[in-house]
């Protein structure tokens, strides 16, 4: 679901043609979008009438199809970012994919997707926490270990993404070099 999220983001910016969309998804994510999964994306948007698709003439070239959102679309949108269910919450691409867009949710909204990310690895953090409990040594030992490290630093790092949703504070800016 988060590429469609993305991609209901980015032509909420602006109109696109296929090839562009895919590209500026692609820039921001670093994950390539495969045409299977772009254009049946699109296809669904246009048949919910989240999309409008519209022929613009190229000279000496088929025409090409422009996308623009429409505000069902809109409304699909903010809906998509303002709920992450319990099994997608645990999946990153989909938290970071709402994250990247929280300007667009009220406060409670943001604490809600916050929420539902922190549920899905207190569960994850306790099934690593039981694994280790039942004496796994070795590399398994060490993936354990590392897993477990990681959702502490997240669930810490979440407390201040809460924080500054409630706050309306803004991301820090990046620092220059």
């Amino acid at each position: 679901m988060w590429i469609e999220v993305l991609l209901l983001a980015s032509l909420a910016k602006q109109p696109s043609h296929g090839y562009e969309l895919r590209r500026r998804v692609e820039e921001t994510t670093g994950y390539a979008l495969s045409n299977n999964s772009l254009y049946p994306a699109l296809r669904r948007f246009t048949e919910a009438a989240a999309v409008t698709r519209t022929a613009e003439p190229q000279e000496g070239r088929p025409p090409r199809n422009v996308y623009t959102i429409t505000e069902v679309g809109r409304e699909l949108l903010h809906d998509m970012l303002a709920e992450l269910p319990a099994e997608l919450a645990g999946d990153d691409s989909e938290f970071l994919a709402r994250l990247a867009h929280f300007h667009l949710l009220t406060a409670d909204e943001r604490l809600g997707v916050v929420e539902a990310r922190r549920r899905a690895l207190r569960q994850r953090r306790a099934r690593v926490e039981s694994l280790a409990r039942d004496g796994i040594g070795g590399w398994g030992r060490e993936a354990l270990d590392e897993s477990a490290r990681r959702l502490h630093a997240e669930l810490g790092w979440l407390d201040g993404i809460a924080a500054r949703a409630t706050a309306d504070s803004p991301p820090p800016q990046e620092k220059e070099h």
